[in-house]
């Protein structure tokens, strides 16, 4: 009987329950926000420094289905200064990335300026504040998922990614839960 699992992953943990660091230098991993069967995985990744839903299963299956196929997966982003609707215009037409070194185009997607300040949990380490020059938040919603493609978008149109919080995945939402918190679903709606 397989397992799934929702979580609010916080800013600074590992998107992984083992590392093959020697040493481990203080990184924080998965296992530790719950008490999960030996053959939990994640589906996908968030970066160390990103934070937001992360599914977890037992079902390699399921993993698959959901990385491996046009899953929507949507971020709101907090970017450096004020984005302007050019810039969205690009994010939706897609962009020209480097993926390990490789020139690489985004596939078009969703994007629009969020006019209200999302509400999230306090972060671990703050982010720079207004006194630096304006910021803007942005939601981006992809069905695909290379190497830090948001960050790597966002910099290309000239707006750096300043927080990166991913708030849905298929119909799994992020809503309501706190920096840590696990929940156990019967199955993924994703």
């Amino acid at each position: 009987m397989h397992r799934y699992f929702k979580i609010y992953k916080p800013y600074g943990y590992l998107s992984q329950f083992i590392t093959n660091e020697k040493p481990r230098k203080k990184k924080k991993l998965l296992g530790e926000l719950g008490n999960f069967p030996e053959e939990t995985m994640a589906v996908g990744r968030l970066d160390q420094d990103s934070e937001g839903l992360l599914l977890l299963t037992t079902n390699g299956k399921e993993s698959a289905r959901i990385t491996g196929s046009s899953v929507e997966k949507e971020y709101y982003v907090q970017v450096d200064g004020e984005i302007t609707e050019e810039a969205i215009a690009l994010l939706k037409n897609g962009v020209e990335i480097s993926i390990n070194g490789t020139k690489y185009r985004s596939l078009p997607c969703k994007a629009f300026k969020l006019y209200t300040r999302p509400v999230f949990p306090e972060r671990a380490k703050k982010i720079r504040d207004e006194r630096h020059g304006p910021t803007s938040w942005i939601s981006i919603t992809l069905t695909e998922g290379k190497f830090r493609q948001v960050k790597k978008m966002t910099a290309v149109v000239g707006f750096p990614t300043l927080r990166l919080v991913r708030v849905r995945i298929g119909n799994e939402k992020l809503e309501h839960m706190n920096s840590g918190e696990v929940i156990e679903l019967e199955k993924f709606d994703a």
